[in-house]
């Protein structure tokens, strides 16, 4: 195996304000013509990411799986899908990334694994109270014969969360019966996990985006949650509100407490991410720390609705959570789990203006952004896929699909699948809808008022402006922002330079009618075109915009 140099910008805090490109793997660029996005397709569109102004990419899982879930089921977790390449193919992309100073995230997935890992397989073949079993959560069942599942506990893709095998006993999956949670309690668990952090980073990547990260440990003796959806109430509702059994069990934090030594002793800066949910900030907080991870993301902000005063809220919260913690927060508007935010914000023409706003919103607030594949593009979430070829596993059991945030992106061209692949190859995974083809990257690039380049020019402002980037006094507890006085329905801050000098001044005018934005200082970027109303420079209604003015006194 090729050990790789040192990662790019060797910064320890590197992750504190960047801008992290979640790439969906089988849905980004497809290089051998199959229809499925792969590393080689990744690597071949580095230079890409590179331009767009990005500091680092998150990779959704590559590993060998059945895809049951889209890789979230791996059954090894040290090597590459066919699908998606190999090894080597691996090794040449982060090659290839830190050569451009590019950084790599991959997705661990430690709740569960695929029932096709060996483990599983040895588990299923194995006698109840054998130790193979042991290393997966097996109960017997309730009731005189044991014919009841352990409790009532729910799967979040809908139904129990138990399924019974041929001896009688029961095994747990929080997710799909191809999901089998595994027991964190076990020591063969542990070890097996941090043998696989290491695996990865010596082959270079500068960090782990932590799947299901508050789910390792469950509470002891299984209890019943008390609620179920044949009363009703489907469990998953508690998420991220109330206290689950399954969820945020304190001892899940022993598990950080033992990563994060693994991940201080590599150079630059390896970090960590968690997809944690828990009842309270307070309780989310946890799971940042100089002992445990890096960051935790903010689903709240992507959760915010379309008004001033709840995304004052979501930024308050998120900004006095950091400075418990000692570390800046992070910011995401969509995901491969969430609809896609222009289509949340209204679709359309509606939701494009608003998504565009939100973006410039986002881009100024202190902390680390997470930008997910084709926000850039303003792509709206594919509502109308043919049942047949949506492949959420959710779908068959609640009719909720996530495939319509996973179509592949739109390259180039006049016809679907847009560049996703090669010119002579076939047709793409999931299919792109006609009017994407005005949304590719070709025919946005050069556009002065598209979204790609208002992205590019938001991402290049940014880093070149020293009052955006999150400077090291806020890991010590500070914001880098002020608030400002403004009017009813507009959100309004100021971010200066830890030197002093110029202010920016993000505007974000959610009130229904154009503003004034006089006294705000110089425009240097706005999501939609700045008028004139009255003799006075208007923003627009659904709109942000950038300002630059002297720090006086």
């Amino acid at each position: 195996m090729t050990v790789h140099p040192e990662p790019p910008r060797p910064v320890e805090d590197w992750w504190q304000s960047a801008v992290v490109y979640q790439v969906y793997v089988r849905s980004f660029a497809d290089a051998d013509g199959d229809g499925i996005g792969d590393l080689a397709g990744v690597r071949s569109r580095l230079p890409y990411l590179r331009d767009l102004g990005v500091d680092a990419l998150w990779l959704t899982p590559f590993y060998r799986s059945p895809m049951i879930d889209g890789g979230y089921d791996v059954a090894d977790y040290r090597d590459v899908d066919p699908i998606f390449g190999t090894l080597a193919d691996f090794d040449a992309m982060i090659a290839d990334a830190h050569a451009l100073d590019l950084r790599i995230i991959v997705d661990i997935v430690p709740n569960h694994t695929s029932s096709a890992h060996p483990w599983f397989r040895a588990a299923l073949a194995s006698p109840p109270g054998s130790a193979y079993r042991a290393r997966y959560l097996f109960h017997d069942g309730r009731g005189p014969d044991g014919a009841l599942p352990p409790n009532d506990w729910e799967s979040i893709f809908g139904g129990p969360a138990w399924t019974r095998v041929p001896d009688g006993q029961w095994y747990l999956h929080l997710f799909d019966p191809a999901q089998p949670d595994l027991n964190w309690r076990h020591p063969e668990v542990r070890a097996e996990f941090e043998d696989i952090l290491r695996f990865w980073l010596d082959r270079g990547v500068d960090g782990f985006r932590i799947d299901v990260a508050h789910g390792m440990i469950k509470e002891e003796g299984l209890p019943d949650v008390g609620r179920t959806s044949a009363d009703g109430q489907r469990q998953v509702e508690l998420l991220g509100r109330g206290r689950l059994p399954y969820f945020d069990q304190d001892e899940v934090h022993e598990i950080y407490r033992a990563w994060r030594p693994i991940l201080d002793s590599y150079p630059g800066g390896r970090m960590a991410v968690a997809e944690a949910w828990a009842e309270t900030p307070a309780r989310l907080a946890r799971y940042i720390g100089p002992d445990e991870l890096h960051q935790a993301f903010n689903f709240d902000f992507l959760d915010a609705t379309w008004s001033a005063d709840s995304f004052r809220k979501v930024i308050d919260t998120a900004l006095a959570e950091s400075t418990i913690v000692g570390a800046p927060t992070t910011w995401v508007l969509s995901n491969h789990d969430k609809q896609r935010h222009v289509t949340r914000y209204g679709d359309g023409a509606l939701g494009l203006r608003r998504a565009r706003a939100a973006a410039l919103l986002m881009l100024a607030l202190p902390g680390c952004v997470y930008l997910y594949q084709g926000e850039e593009l303003g792509l709206p979430e594919v509502l109308d896929l043919p049942d047949e070829l949506r492949q959420d596993p959710a779908f068959l059991r609640t009719g909720q699909s996530r495939d319509g945030a996973r179509v592949p992106l739109p390259w180039n061209g006049e016809v679907s699948p847009y560049g996703f692949g090669p010119a002579d190859g076939g047709p793409s995974w999931l299919p792109a809808p006609p009017t994407w083809r005005a949304r590719s990257v070709a025919a946005q690039t050069g556009v002065p008022d598209s979204t790609l380049e208002l992205y590019r020019s938001a991402l290049r402002l940014r880093r070149a402006h020293t009052a955006l980037p999150t400077d090291r006094s806020a890991s010590a507890g500070g914001t880098g922002m002020t608030w400002l006085d403004s009017e009813p329905g507009v959100l309004a801050f100021g971010r200066t330079e830890p030197a002093g000098g110029h202010r920016l001044i993000c505007v974000a005018n959610l009130s229904g009618a154009p503003v004034s934005v006089a006294g705000y200082g110089t425009p240097i970027l706005a999501s939609e075109p700045l008028t004139e109303r009255n003799g006075e420079v208007t923003l627009p209604n659904d709109a942000a915009g950038w300002f630059i003015r002297p720090v006086t006194g």
